[in-house]
This record gives C-alpha cells, structure tokens and sequence, in this order.
C-alpha cells in the first residue's frame, strides 16, 4: 500500500521540477489552507543555480543541494500547526501555512516575503503601495523563518512596512535585537551575543589565548565575528588571523580561498583552536580539504552546525582533531517522533518538498551513511528530471531520525506555539474564522506579552524579542568507531557558568585543556608579561619579577609591589616575605661580650667599693675625698655602667628614654665629683696667692654638684618632654628591619654630651695644673689621664657613630661609655687600690708627711730663690738664679718667681727656717 502511494505521485514530480516557477502557485513548496495563514521561510536548498544565458534576465531559478536538517525544520513547522489544529488551544479556528524555500538566498527570499505582503484574497498577488497599512489584511497573519540571520534581516526589514511578526527558530545574529531596525522579529532562540560570550568563556577556561576564526563574508557571519571579538577581547583571547569564505557555493573564488584557509592554519603552528561561523555546506567543504591536509585541531561549532549529522558522518573526521560546539537547549520532541514514523502514511501533493526527498532516497538507495548524505545533498532540481523514469521507491526511517538537530526542531515548534497563542489572544472576542477579524501588528502586539507554560517552566519574549535559553555544550566522540554528538555540559547565558551533570562529563570538558593554544608560554608566578613589537597583547616575553615585586598568578600582565616597609621579595618571586626584625639581642654574641664587660665593670666599682670601706681611716682613702665622695663616684659609675644594658635586646619607648637620660645624668654626677676633687687638691698644694683665693671662692662641694647634675637633669628633662626618644623602625637596610632608637632631637643628645664635655674639659683643666704635685697625692695626673682617654673616646665616637647603621649601633655607644667609664674608673681608683693592697708602707700618716714635708720644702726652696733672683741686679746674681730655677723644675706653679700679692720682693731676705713643716701640717690639714 506504501508502495502505491509512492508510485502515484513520481509521475507528477517531473511536471512540478520542471516548471517550478511557472506562477505564483508553484513558487509555494509546501501549503495548507486554514482560517488564519502562518508563512514558512526555510532553506531547504544550499544555493540557487545561476542561469548561464547572456544577458541574464530576471528569473527566479532552480535550486540545488538538498538540506535534510532544514527539511526537518519545514516538517516540524507542519507537525506544530497539525497538533494546534488537533487540541483545544484555538477551538473552532484552523491554521493554514505556506511554507517557502529561500534556498539560502536573500533574493528568493524576498521574492517570499512580496508574496506574504499580497492582499488577502487577491487574484493578481499585489502589493498594495500605501501610506497607512492599518487597516491592511496581508497574505499571512506571521511568519516562521529564516533559517540564516543574512535572510532574516532582509526579509524583517520588509515585512516591518506592514508588522507582520516574525519569528524565527535560528538567526540568532546580535543586530535583529535592535527593535528599531527589526520592529517585527522575534526569535525563539537566544542571540549571538550569548553564544560568542559562551565560546569566549570556553577559550579563556581552557586556558587558550591564541586562536583563529573562520566565518562567511556575509551578514550573519561579520556580525558574528564582530560580537566574538569583543567578547574574546574581554577575556584577552586574540585572534591569530581572520578568514572569510564566500557565502554562496557558486562563487569561483570558494575552493580558492578554502585552499588559503587550510594554508593559514597549516602554517599557525601555535593556533590550535579554530572558531567557526560558517553554514553547514561550507563546513563540509572545508573539512573535506582539512582531512586531507591531516589538519588535527580543536573546532569550536557555532550553532548552525555543531550538531550536524552530515557533517560528523564525513569519513575519517575524527582525524581532525576534537569537535566542541554550542547547540540550543532543547525541550521534548517525542510527538515529532511519532510524527516522522506515520510521514510515508502522508500525502505529498502539497509538500514539494516531500515529493523531492522521496525521489531523492529513491536515488541515492544503494549509497551507505556519509556517501548518502552527500548524494541526497549534492542533487540539483535540474537533475532529478533525469532519474523520475528509473526511481525505486524506498523509505528509511533512521536516515530522518539521525538528521534531527534537537534545537532548531524545538525551537521551530516553539516558534509555531507562540505565534497560536498570540492568536489566541486576539481571538477571545472575535469570530477568528474570518481572516479580517484582525491585523498582523495587533497580533504583534499580542505576541510581545505571550507566555508558554513548557514542562511546568515559563518561556517568554523579552523586550528585544529574545527567548532567554540554555546552550548545550556539544562534544564530538567517538563511540564504537563512530561519531557521536553527546552533551557535554550546558551553559547557563544569565549566570555565565558552566553546569555538569556527573564527573565524568566535567573531566571530559577539563581534559581540553591538555591542548595549548596560546601565543606565548604561559608566565609562571614570579613572572610577568612584557609586550612585544606585536600588535597582539596574548605575544609577550615572560621577565622576572624586580626586586621587591612578585606575582602569584600565571599569565600576569604586571607584579604587584611589596609593602616596602614591612615586606620584601627577591628577583622572580612569586610572594612577599616578611622582613626580618633586627636589634641588639641578648643572645648576640656581641652582646654578650659586652654585658660581660659592664658586668665586670660593676664587679670592680663593688670590689673598690669593698676596699675603700675597710682602709675608711686610711691616708689614701682621706687623701680620695673621703667614703661619701668616693661612694658618690662609684654608684655613679655603676649607673653608668648599669645604663648599657638599656641599649640591648628590643627597644622600647622605656629603654629609649631611659638610656641616654641615666648615662648622661650619671656621668656628669661622676665628673662634678671628680672636678671638685680636683679644685681641693689643686687648692692644698697652690702658692699662688691669686689663684688660691680664687679655688676658694670657686670651691663649694656641694652646691657645685648639685648645681652641676641639675644642668644636666634639666636639660634631659627639657630633652624627654619636647622631643623625646622613641622607637624607630629603619628600613634603610634591604630585607631588614632595623628597631632602634631614634633621639628624637640630635640637638638635644649633641647639648646633651656637649655638657658633659665642657664640665670633663674643665675638670682636665684643673687636673693637668695639679699634675706635679706628690705622688701619693698625686691624684691629678691620673684625673687628666682618665679625662683624655675620654675625650680621644667620644672624639672617635662621633664620626663612627654617624657612618654606622644597622643593629650594631648601640653597640658602638656602649663601647664609647665603656671605654670612657673604665678610663675614668681605673685611673681614678686603681692607683689608690694598688697603693693600699701593695704599698702599705706608703699608707700611713707619717709617710704621707714625709712626703708633704719634701715637697712643701721644694716648695719654700723655690720661693726663696725666687725672692733673690728678682732683688739682685748682678749677672752673677742672675746666673746663680738661673741655676738654681733649673735645678727646681718641681715648682708648683712651673717658674722661679714668688710673689705675696701687695708687696715687693724683699732683696736677700731669707724665709723662716720652720716654714717646710709648716706648710706640710697646713696641706695635710686641708687635705
């Protein structure tokens, strides 16, 4: 019975091939009457033959390359308009469709449109030229189609003079979202700008950078490319070149630049991921030279053929390398399943497409998988006049069925849905039987607010006439030595993510990124990108990252700065590390060794302590200044010694303050004393009348210590207020940080010092004048040794103080105050020390005068002479004086002249022969 059906209509086929556009009649492909027509606009053929004759005349000719997936789409069309003719939805109402083939041109196109333009019920097919369509009732109420955006554009441009809607299940090119241009068209299907936003975020998650697109030099695919590449700048993927076929098979320059294609990918070598936005015929052909060539690269498919059945039936595909493309998000097809298996059961006397694929499968029977697809593909019209007489009639089944795209077949039906409810919006208080109960723009207007309720899920239009979808991420496999389109992954356009049902299917998608596809090597962390003479930022030179920088990222395009205070990084460092706090520890070996002096420096102010105690009635021990000046002297030594160890371990604002503060004020209490020590002796043992009177007046012990310390207590307390010490952080030092002690004021610190100075000079003064007086009591000598040892100290002190930096600064300090401390120290009370341990003998009261007496007799020796030489007139007088000045060279005052202040010299008058002793008991008194 199948059969039968099939035979009947053969015969007509070559009537209808042959004069396929004799009138307007036979220009329709596929057509059912009803109450309300629903138009079709679909590229059931790849191309349109060009007519040969010379001049070329106007007429619209024969088309060839059968496109089963497309054909599939018309059926679909059909099948939704059958199910809605069958439900309740428009009750009382029948859809009719007219359904034409574009044949992926733009003109035939049009030629369609002019006739879904043509006034209802006109016997001529006119157009009527007005200016108010208001009130005008076309052909059709909408349209469904194009296939391709390039035809879509033009044919919404025209049907917007009388806003009949459009809607289509597959241009999704970003420009028909402008509502200005394209007022009428709305698509089921989301536009370019979410699937190149999906590919970009493919490329840039796969961590490729650098890759090539191919795309048609037409609309759609300009368009395409354009919106790809902003996306793929905004996830710095560059494009490593650009190729544009020719949009039409019949061009002469196709092959040729299919040819130039495959070179330019041949010879990028490092562009290992191809971008195409090509229509299925033409990726067929370029895939048939790429296999060829043995091109292996990664293929991102734009919608309009990643899930072509044809195309993955080519032989030996898979050597091209892996095959990823974005396809639409499909809902449930099963009705159209059913609806294929009852196709055969179908008339065919008008659906000329039917008729067409009929003979076509008659044809190309004896052919197997990919040799029938192209046979099917590569028939023209023309052609099939041949074959009528000699066809044998067969019907498969799993040819249709593997044909299906599952997106644009739900999206056609979609498409069919959405324009039956807006139908039915407008027939809810009209007699919709009639074809004039309303116009094409209400129903635009209508199907702007539509809604469908599908699996329990609301789809709509949104303001630019989009539906908001899901893409499959579509993955070519090869399964039992075949290959199989399998999803992937999905891509959620709202969210930007990629969503993965199982482990599996999200290992497949991160094993992409086994293959590189970058222009340069990625950038390891501690480097960064530098820009080379190419115009493409993805080119660069990987450079290390500078001292004191660092980048934790691969693929940086600069290295983040350290916090130089407190961080730094070596040359191509991938982190920060914390400097290294530094100060004078305790645990420093040099530390160490220097508390150990001031330890042995208390040691030996407690020992002197000790013997100076037990010898308290002692000549050397009175002859000292007594137990309370020594103890004075010593605890200052001690403080002095004890102020060291402020200068160790981690400063604080305590330590900082208090260091510089207790050193100062404790070595000025220790040079008052000194200095008052040094104007008594100096006062005991002066002849000098002039200069007696004035050590008198200058000598008050007390007060001069008091007044002395209290100088320098109120120039640290001025110093603690206004600009006290505190703790500093140097970070002078790379690497380091160095705690110190900052002076706050060098002013203050220098004032400071300068005193101390000043008094230790002073001090030195008096001394160095008392430095011939006995040796027991010749504590003055050693005073000026102790003061110079401090002044050649703090004299060095300076210089190496300002040139040194780092943790070893407080260090050079504490060695300066040891230094002085022990030099004053020592020569104060180690002579005394060694006299009373060692020199016992010399330790007593009339050994002490003994001495006094010698001395006190030079003394009265030297005034006499003195007294002699200035009366006598006599050069011998002179002589004998002068030899007696050079034989007394231990006069106090350093001359042999003696004068009482008020009197003359009294010529040759000798002094009182008890005057030695007397002066003796006199100097031990005082002392």
């Amino acid at each position: 019975m199948a059969l039968v059906t099939f035979l009947i209509p053969c015969f007509v086929i070559s009537t209808d091939i042959a004069f396929s556009c004799q009138n307007t009649d036979d220009f329709v492909s596929a057509s059912s009457p009803g109450d309300i027509v629903i138009g079709g606009l679909f590229a059931v053929h790849s191309e349109m033959l060009r007519s040969e004759e010379h001049p070329i005349k106007p007429v619209i000719q024969n088309c060839a390359g059968f496109e089963v997936q497309i054909f599939l789409q018309t059926l679909a069309m059909i099948h939704a308009i059958e199910m809605i003719n069958n439900s309740t939805l428009l009750p009382g109402v029948t859809l009719g469709y007219e359904i034409y083939d574009t044949c992926a041109e733009v003109t035939k196109a049009m030629a369609s449109a002019l006739r879904f333009l043509s006034k209802l019920n006109s016997t001529e097919d006119i157009v009527e030229f007005k200016c108010n369509y208001t009130d005008y009732i076309p052909r059709v109420k909408a349209v469904v189609g194009a296939s391709y955006s390039e035809v879509s554009m033009a044919v919404s441009r025209l049907l917007a003079l009388q806003l009949i809607p459009q809607v289509s299940p597959a241009s999704s090119a970003e420009i028909l979202s402008d509502k200005i241009r394209f007022p009428s068209f709305f698509r089921t299907i989301p536009s370019d700008f979410h699937q190149t936003r999906a590919m970009a975020h493919l490329i840039c998650e796969s961590g490729w950078n650098w890759i090539g697109v191919i795309a048609t030099d037409d609309d759609n695919g300009r368009f395409a490319l354009e919106s790809f590449g902003v996306q793929a700048m905004a996830n710095n993927v560059c494009i490593a070149f650009k190729e544009m076929l020719p949009a039409y098979l019949s061009d002469n320059t196709f092959h040729n630049k299919v040819d130039r294609a495959i070179e330019k990918i041949v010879k990028e070598t490092r562009v290992n991921v191809i971008v195409v936005f090509m229509r299925q015929f033409h990726v067929l052909e370029l895939f048939k030279k790429a296999v060829e060539r043995n091109v292996n690269k990664i293929w991102i498919a734009s919608d309009n053929w990643a899930a072509a059945f044809k195309i993955s039936t080519i032989p030996n595909i898979r050597k091209l390398g892996t095959i990823v493309g974005f396809g639409f998000k499909s809902g449930d097809i099963s009705t159209f399943h059913d609806f294929l298996r009852k196709l055969h059961e179908k008339p065919t006397d008008n659906n000329k497409f039917l008729q067409e694929y009929i003979v076509l499968l008659s044809i190309c029977a004896h052919l197997e998988y990919h040799d029938f697809q192209m046979c099917i593909s590569n028939q023209s019209q023309d052609d099939l006049l041949q074959d009528v007489e000699n066809i044998q009639q067969v019907w498969r089944d799993d040819f249709l069925n593997a044909n299906i795209e599952t997106g644009f077949i739900y999206n056609t039906i979609l498409a069919v849905y959405a324009i039956a409810h807006a139908i039915k919006g407008q027939c809810k208080e009209r007699d919709c039987k009639d074809p004039s109960a309303f116009t094409p723009w209400e129903l635009l207007e209508e199907l702007k607010n539509v809604t469908i309720i599908d699996n329990d899920k609301e789809i709509k239009f949104d303001s630019k006439g989009d539906m908001s979808a899901s893409y499959d991420v579509l993955l070519w496999k090869e399964i039992d030595g075949h290959v199989e389109i399998i999803t992937m992954a999905e891509y959620d356009p709202n969210k930007g993510v990629f969503i993965f049902e199982d482990e599996e299917k999200k290992k497949e998608f991160l094993d992409l990124k086994k293959v590189r596809s970058t222009c340069s090597q990625h950038c390891r962390p501690g480097q960064m990108k530098k820009v080379t003479e190419s115009p493409h930022t993805c080119c660069y030179e990987c450079v290390y990252c500078p001292e004191n920088h660092y980048s934790n990222q691969t693929d940086m395009d600069y290295c983040y700065r350290c916090n130089n205070r407190t961080y730094w990084a070596p040359i191509n460092s991938s982190t920060c590390y914390r400097k290294t706090v530094h100060f004078l520890a305790w645990t420093d070996w040099f530390a160490i060794f220097l508390l150990l002096l001031s330890a042995f420096g208390v040691v030996l102010v407690f020992s002197i302590s000790i013997i100076f105690t037990k010898n308290l009635n002692t000549p050397v021990v009175k002859a000292s200044g007594g137990l309370t000046v020594c103890y004075i002297i010593l605890f200052s030594h001690f403080l002095i010694f004890l102020s060291t160890v402020f200068f160790i371990d981690e400063p604080t604002e305590f330590k900082c303050k208090t260091r510089q503060a207790l050193f100062g004020i404790s070595f000025t209490l220790c040079i008052s004393c000194i200095l008052i020590k040094s104007l008594k002796i100096l006062l005991a043992f002066s002849f000098d009348p002039k200069l007696q009177n004035f050590l008198k007046c200058v000598y008050k012990p007390v007060p001069t210590v008091v007044t002395c310390t209290g100088i320098q207590v109120i120039i640290c307390t001025f110093w603690l207020i206004f600009r006290t010490p505190f703790v500093n952080q140097n970070f002078s030092i790379p690497r380091t940080i160095i705690l110190e002690c900052n002076e706050g004021s060098i002013v203050a610190f220098g004032i400071m010092l300068g005193y101390i100075a000043a008094l230790a000079f002073i001090c030195f003064i008096f001394a160095f004048k008392g430095r011939k007086l006995p040796e027991n009591y010749n504590e003055a000598k050693f005073i000026t040794f102790g003061m110079l040892i401090y002044f050649i100290a703090w004299i060095v002190f300076i210089p190496v103080y300002a040139t040194t930096f780092g943790k070893y600064l407080p260090a050079v300090e504490i060695i300066v105050v040891l230094i002085s401390n022990y030099g004053i120290l020592c020569c104060t009370f180690l002579p005394k020390c060694y006299i009373i341990i060692y020199k016992q003998e010399t330790n007593t009261k009339s050994a002490f005068l003994k001495m006094i007496y010698s001395y006190s007799s030079k003394s009265a020796g030297s005034v006499a002479v003195s007294q002699v030489s200035l009366d006598s007139k006599s050069s011998s007088s002179r002589a004998a004086v002068s030899e007696s000045c050079n034989s007394e060279k231990n006069s106090v005052n350093g001359n042999c002249h003696f004068q009482v202040p008020g009197q003359r010299l009294i010529k040759g008058k000798a002094l009182p022969k008890n005057t030695p002793r007397t002066m003796a008991r006199k100097r031990l008194s005082s002392i």
